[in-house]
Order: C-alpha cells, then sequence, then structure tokens
C-alpha cells in the first residue's frame, strides 16, 4: 500500500519518538498497556464494541491474578469507527500513549491504514475479524496476527455452498467497494468463473451509505440471477435484501461474515429470513467459550455480540505471548505467538508463520425465525 507524504512523517515522528524511549527489552513501566481499536461507534459498532467487552473480562482476571510478572494490565481503547482516515490517528494516539500490545483493529480497512504504524512503533497487533487475505499473506505485516480465517477461506466456503449445496447457476457478484467487501467479491468472482459449474452475470459494487439500492435489485433482476454473492457489512446488505423483496425477486443472498450480526436481522426485519452469512466455527461447546459468554453475562447482563469469542482468543493469545516471553518487546512476543499454544474460546492454537490462527475457519449460517442458525 503507496502512503502519502503526511503519512510517511507522522510514522517517522512515532518512530522517532518510540525508538529514543523503547526498551531493549523486558517489560518496563508500571503496567502493561493493552490498546483496544475498532468501531466503537457509528453504524459498525455492533461489531466493535463485544471486542472491548472482552478485553475488558480477560484484563479483569489477569488482574485478579496480580497480573503479568508483578504488573497489571491497562486497557488504551480507542474508537476507528471503521474507517481508514480515522484508524491512522487512532493508531497513533495509541502508539503514543505507550501501548505495549494492540487488540485491533476490526475492519480490514482501517487495519490497514493503521498497521504501517504499527510497523514502525514496532508494536504486535491481533485482530478478531479484519479477513483481508493481503493482511497476512502478502508478508508485509509480521507484526500482525488474527485469530479469524482469511477471505480465501471466506470465499470457498460461499462459492462452495452456493455452487454445490444450492445448486447456482448465474451468479451476481455484489460488493461494497471496501477492502473487505471488494477483496472477498474478487476472490468470490474468480472462485465461480474457475469452478465451471456456474456463470458470473453481474459483478458490481454499491456505495455504502446510500438511500436505498434499487438500481441494484433491478440490475440482478435484468441479468436473471438465481444467487447473490455479497461482500461488504451489515447495513448495506440489510438495504439490498429489503429492496430485492419489494420487487419480489426470489434469490438465494449468500454473504460474508460482514452481515453475520444481530444486528443486521434488527434492521432488515423479516426481509432478514433466509439470508445465508458465513461465519467462524461454532465453538460454543467449548468449556472456556461457555464459561466467557457466561462472565460477559454476569458482567453486562447481555448476550455478546459477533466476534466476542475471537477478540476474547486474541487477548489471551496477546497477553498469554507477553507473559511467555516475560517481554513486550515485538519480536519476544511473535516468537511466542508462533510456538506457544493456548486454550481460548476459538480453540487450543497458535499462529502460523503469516500470522494466521491454525484450527479456524468459516461455515455457513441461515436466518430462521429471526436468528442466524447453523446450517449443517
Amino acid at each position: 500500500m503507496r502512503l502519502g507524504v503526511q503519512k510517511k512523517m507522522l510514522i517517522a515522528a512515532v518512530s522517532l519518538g518510540l525508538a529514543m524511549a523503547a526498551p531493549v527489552a523486558g517489560i518496563a513501566g508500571d503496567t502493561i498497556k493493552l490498546g483496544v481499536a475498532g468501531a466503537h461507534s457509528g453504524d459498525l459498532a455492533s461489531y466493535g464494541l463485544p471486542t472491548v467487552k472482552a478485553a475488558e473480562l480477560v484484563v479483569a482476571d489477569y488482574n485478579a491474578k496480580g497480573g503479568i510478572n508483578g504488573k497489571k494490565v491497562e486497557l488504551l481503547i480507542e474508537d476507528d469507527v471503521c474507517k481508514a482516515e480515522i484508524a491512522t490517528n487512532t493508531a497513533t494516539k495509541l502508539v503514543t500513549e505507550g501501548a505495549d500490545i494492540v487488540l485491533g483493529h476490526i475492519c480490514s480497512g482501517a487495519t490497514k491504514a493503521a498497521l504501517p504504524i504499527y510497523k514502525e512503533a514496532g508494536i504486535v497487533v491481533m485482530s478478531p475479524s479484519a479477513t483481508d487475505t493481503d493482511l497476512t499473506l502478502s508478508g508485509d505485516y509480521p507484526n500482525f496476527f488474527r485469530t479469524i480465517a482469511h477471505n480465501d477461506a471466506q470465499a470457498i466456503a460461499m462459492v462452495k455452498f452456493a455452487i454445490d449445496t444450492m445448486g447456482a447457476k448465474k451468479v451476481a457478484v455484489i460488493h461494497d467497494k471496501g477492502d473487505y467487501g471488494k477483496g472477498l467479491a474478487e476472490i468470490v468472482k474468480k472462485l465461480v468463473e474457475k469452478s465451471g459449474k456456474a456463470e458470473v452475470v453481474l459483478f458490481e459494487g454499491v456505495t455504502p451509505g446510500a438511500v436505498d439500492y434499487t438500481a441494484i435489485v433491478q440490475k440482478i433482476k435484468r441479468k436473471g440471477a438465481d444467487t447473490v454473492l455479497f461482500g461488504g457489512y451489515h447495513p448495506e446488505a440489510s438495504k439490498i435484501v429489503t429492496g430485492m423483496n419489494k420487487k419480489r425477486l426470489k434469490v438465494n443472498f449468500i454473504a460474508g461474515d460482514g452481515v453475520k450480526d444481530d444486528t443486521f436481522i434488527k434492521i432488515a426485519g423479516k426481509n432478514a429470513e433466509g439470508v445465508y452469512a458465513t461465519s467462524s466455527i461454532d465453538t460454543s461447546k467449548n468449556p472456556l467459550f461457555i464459561a466467557a459468554v457466561a462472565a460477559h453475562k454476569k458482567a453486562y447482563d447481555s448476550d455478546p455480540g459477533e466476534f466476542f469469542e475471537a477478540a476474547y482468543s486474541a487477548a489471551l493469545a496477546l497477553l498469554n505471548a507477553v507473559e511467555k516471553a516475560g517481554s513486550t518487546e515485538k519480536d519476544a512476543i511473535i516468537a511466542k505467538l508462533h510456538t506457544e499454544k493456548v486454550d481460548t474460546p476459538v480453540g487450543n492454537i497458535y499462529f502460523d508463520e503469516k500470522g494466521d490462527a491454525v484450527g479456524v475457519g468459516f461455515v455457513m449460517y441461515q436466518v430462521q425465525k429471526g436468528e442466524f442458525v447453523e446450517v449443517k
């Protein structure tokens, strides 16, 4: 990704400041600072706030046991609204506030914008939800890890389900023009074409925040699509499926994990019924998952939101690596993430050489009677 002159100057300034102040090894300072970055307000807050609560719960447990090597863990929470232009400021603020490790960001575009700043500052970052394939497979950010599978795996799940299970023949691939949505859609398009079993009759992006999407619905109808494969988030998806139902357009709507959120159901209402969306493998029978959900209900008197278990797992993995390394130094933490397994709500995991969690993946869900149910 090319950076503008101003961003390069900003990164250089931050890097210089940390180079002057950072310790060579060990855990410096009175506390270990865990930054939490993501959408904590706006349309996509339902994705980011569960991460904040996951971090709060994990940190509370660590501190109740005396912290790490006698030092308490401190949270630094910053909102990026899932916008790339704000994420750079969020990352800079966390760096200048002395974050030792960062949980986040939530959206792929915001993550991609922030990562150069963390890389220059020598800070390890772990996302529970940013699936853009290049974030890890490009090799550009060895300080980046995630507890969710990348878009290649998600696209395979979507296309395989559409063609092999639903019998799709004419596919409309729609996206929201963002790093996550468009990136996912491009992979989906290639996979459909490569299959030789279905035809991509429409590939087009929509503009986020539009009042309605009648135009794209009409194009889907004119092209004779029997299936829509969507890359993007729930605000746009809810308007598209609502528009499809108004036009009595009966086609399968299959989305990525950016739609698999209860907020989609609340906004789309009855129009959400029958919609499919991929998401992480259900680990709800995992004892640590059960314990984490119970802790959330006790602390917040509510069920956790989407990506909670992946965020809880990321917080555990980061703090476990710091504890095992006995250091907040980047290379020491990275070495432990690659080699030390840790029990989490998403399983007993470690991270491959690219930074992806080993043992996670995607399955398909469908909205049935007002809730997402795994399709067996």
